[in-house]
């Protein structure tokens, strides 16, 4: 088949991606991202099964999280720079590898090197949205990114709940083997619909991208304070979300890992209404959906505290902080994609670096506090992180003012000069 042939399976004829095209990579980020967070309600089960302490178990996101970081750092930057079609199914096969070693590991050491390894893979979800932007047409870009991350987030919210429901019917390997087997699936989709022979889109040395993320952000103010609220969201996100199946598994209310992933899916009610701080940063509001957001996560953990009092506080709680860490980390890639739009592959992995951190930081944490004070202990921690972020926001407020128009004072008069 011809080169401009193949190129049609993925683009119509006047150019930018199909429909289906846009939504089979919203599946696949999907898919990669669930990889993720498939373990945080499958925790009691693992350490069961492996003799794992609980104030250790924890560790399991923590790789997770560690290895993700590493894949932002070395790996996202890899498609400015080659074939992303090899790149992404490569690393779709490879993910397949991991999710089989963690299914089958017989010891503790073999399943914190699977889920490391899961971890710096599942970073093609960067690569995809990366890629649809390149494909799709300037009019249609922003939609075709707008899919790709709904696909995202309903992964996230949707792990927990899956990862329950199969775990109920065969146990915590069967969620590992069956995401092996769709990764598989999916990269043989991939394989055929990606197009052929797309040269790279910079032709930069490796060393020369990797050296320019850090650069930006110590150049920066507003990219470094937006980096740090991402870091202490999603470690409060992550303190949650990691101890949650401990207190829900045992008494008075010996929840299955179907009822505890249930919550996630409570959580998509507070992910689906923060897709509106976007459009409020574009209308110069992102400081204003900043502060009350980070306002409100810090509230939320009044209402999650009353667990094992009131489940419906609980619920309350859950929509509360999913909404606010949404809406926030919206208002943040909307504002810093403003400020350096020459860059932005290179600023979402280094932004993504922020939030991998804290949520490791968040799970050993939630793990370790819970073990030493119960749950009274998690939310004190996680209410620890959500003040710390709204008091970071409000000491740098008057740095920011500028950044909900896409403008910082703390900018090089020439950025895309130092980028490369």
């Amino acid at each position: 088949m011809p080169q401009d042939a193949r190129r049609q399976t993925c683009r119509p004829t006047g150019g930018g991606l199909t429909r289906a095209t846009t939504v089979l990579f919203a599946v696949a980020g999907g898919l990669s991202v669930a990889n993720i967070y498939y373990a945080q309600p499958l925790l009691d089960a693992m350490a069961r099964d492996f003799s794992i302490a609980p104030a250790a178990i924890g560790l399991v996101v923590t790789l997770t999280q560690v290895g993700y970081a590493l894949g932002l750092v070395f790996i996202v930057p890899l498609g400015d720079l080659v074939d992303r079609r090899c790149l992404i199914v490569g690393q779709a096969l490879l993910s397949a590898v991991a999710l089989s070693l963690v299914a089958t590991a017989g010891t503790a050491s073999i399943l914190f090197a699977g889920m490391a390894m899961t971890g710096v893979l599942a970073v093609v979800v960067q690569v995809l949205v990366a890629f649809a932007a390149t494909l799709a047409t300037p009019s249609d870009r922003g939609k075709a990114v707008g899919t790709v991350t709904s696909g995202v987030v309903i992964g996230i919210l949707g792990a927990r709940f899956a990862a329950g429901l199969l775990a109920d019917l065969g146990g915590w390997r069967a969620v590992y083997l069956t995401s092996a087997v769709l990764t598989l699936w999916m990269a043989g989709l991939l394989l055929r619909v990606l197009p052929r022979g797309l040269p790279p889109v910079s032709r930069e040395g490796y060393g020369t991208a990797l050296r320019s993320v850090p650069a930006l952000f110590l150049r920066d103010r507003v990219l470094l304070v937006r980096g740090l609220l991402a870091l202490l969201i999603f470690a409060a996100f992550s303190t949650f979300w990691t101890a949650l199946v401990l207190p829900l598994g045992q008494e008075p209310f010996s929840y299955s890992h179907t009822q505890i992933g249930l919550f996630g899916l409570v959580g998509m009610a507070g992910a689906l209404a923060a897709s509106g701080a976007g459009r409020l940063a574009d209308r110069g509001l992102g400081q204003w959906t900043t502060g009350l957001s980070l306002t409100l996560l810090a509230a939320s953990w009044g209402l999650i505290a009353f667990l094992p009092h009131s489940v419906l506080f609980l619920l309350a709680g859950v929509i509360l902080l999913d909404l606010a860490v949404q809406a926030i980390h919206v208002t943040n890639q909307s504002i810093i994609l403003a400020l350096h739009p020459e860059a932005s592959s290179r600023l979402v992995g280094g932004y993504m670096v922020f939030y991998s951190v804290g949520s490791a930081i968040g799970a050993i944490g939630a793990t370790m506090i819970y073990d030493q004070a119960g749950w009274q202990g998690v939310c004190g921690l996680g209410a620890l992180f959500s003040t710390v972020a709204l008091f970071t926001w409000a000491f740098n407020r008057s740095d920011q003012e500028q950044s909900g128009t896409g403008k910082s004072a703390w900018s090089q008069p020439e950025p895309s000069t130092e980028v490369t």
